[in-house]
């Protein structure tokens, strides 16, 4: 990118390169356009007068945040007519990936991300910036054109009502680490399972109401809805696995800073799995297999 004007430089762009993203990516749940806007938001500021520009960080947050309003209302038509349940992006977060920073320090599980669905566009917008990136209320308000007091308000109903959609296990008090850790002992037991037919094994990884969601939109067979319940989960995976399990490879990944798989199929990402444990079992289980979604797999 040719710098013109003084504003962008290597350094802002390394700095705020990540926040960008970031904010995009759990605005969207799509890995492209995150990096699409977070690339527009630094031409936008590259063509912009220094004159009139007092905080570089807001204007780039506003500029982002902005975009992705935009993004979400053309979106919202595509969003009611896409075929079977809807999951974000796989965003795999490994180490020495570009990614890798961004999972230590912030939720990008596909449970979070969907948790933050829940939300209309402008409450995510503003529970992000203040919950997760610590801005002031006045600052939101300058970014998202609404007064203080309102934006405040905003903030607590959204808080509001993610707690009353927020899985327990949300709420264990467990560090991150050890989450993972629990998780990825589950995962592995899920995996032996799979591959050994032991439906014994596999069922005991799995809570009494686990649930498993598959997006295909509508371009490769995928369940149209949820399949809930633990005995159709196991049935489900395991014949999905069955499918798969031919000619196909799998290794464990680390997809929004949690434990993960993908499978491949003649050496390209076919499947990317993400799941959500709670209380020692495996509650959710999502299962990414639209190839418009895993282009940006490795």
């Amino acid at each position: 990118m040719r710098l013109d004007n003084g504003l962008l430089t290597n350094q802002v762009y390394d700095a705020y390169k990540p926040l960008l993203f970031s904010l995009a990516y759990r605005m969207l749940g799509s890995v492209m356009d995150a990096e699409d806007i977070s690339h527009e938001a630094f031409i936008a500021l590259n063509a912009s007068d220094p004159a009139a520009i007092r905080n570089v960080k807001a204007y780039l947050c506003r500029i982002v945040t902005n975009r992705c309003l935009d993004t979400l209302k053309s979106a919202r038509h595509r969003r009611e007519v896409y075929v079977g349940p809807w999951l974000p992006e796989p965003l795999l977060t490994e180490k020495d990936g570009p990614y890798q920073a961004l999972a230590r320090h912030e939720s990008l599980s596909t449970a979070y991300l969907l948790l933050l669905q829940q939300l209309s566009a402008v409450e995510r917008a503003v529970f992000l910036l203040r919950e997760a990136l610590g801005y002031e209320y006045d600052e939101i308000a300058e970014i998202v054109g609404k007064s203080a007091a309102n934006c405040r308000q905003i903030f607590h109903r959204a808080r509001r009502g993610l707690a009353e959609h927020r899985p327990s296990s949300e709420e264990s008090g467990a560090s991150a680490s050890t989450m993972n850790d629990q998780l990825a002992r589950l995962i592995g037991q899920f995996v032996q399972a799979l591959s050994t037919g032991d439906t014994g094994l596999l069922l005991s990884t799995l809570s009494a109401d686990a649930a498993a969601y598959s997006d295909g939109g509508g371009k490769v067979h995928a369940a149209l809805r949820p399949i809930l319940g633990r005995d159709r989960v196991a049935i489900f995976i395991a014949g999905v696995y069955a499918k798969q399990s031919a000619g196909s490879t799998y290794r464990q990944a680390v997809v929004g800073g949690e434990p993960g798989i993908v499978t491949y199929a003649d050496g390209k990402p076919v499947t990317v799995l993400t799941f959500r444990a709670e209380q020692g079992r495996i509650a959710d289980i999502y299962i990414v297999i639209n190839p418009e979604k895993l282009t940006r797999v490795q």
